[in-house]
């Protein structure tokens, strides 16, 4: 299991469609992958938990990876929110 802080450097945060394309890249992978913010964590691979968040740009978060490709996945993910 690994774990990863990142600031959200998205524009929109992680709302509407970036949320969607960021539940879409971690369904392709096999780990158990949860996202957390402020003592809150959900699946990373649902939309419905990660627009509950309501994380906007510059707010940290923390990626969580369980699993075969966890390290994979964790890293594509975090880049995914870092890139502005």
């Amino acid at each position: 299991m690994i774990e990863r802080s990142v600031k959200v450097e998205l524009e929109t945060g992680l709302q509407a469609r970036p949320a969607a394309q960021f539940v879409q890249e971690a369904n392709r992978y096999s780990a158990n992958l949860f996202l957390e913010k402020d003592g809150k964590k959900v699946n990373a691979k649902s939309i419905m938990g990660l627009m509950s968040l309501a994380i906007t740009k510059g707010e940290d978060i923390v990626l969580i990876g369980d699993g075969a490709d966890e390290q994979m996945a964790v890293d594509h993910l975090v880049s995914f929110v870092a890139k502005p």
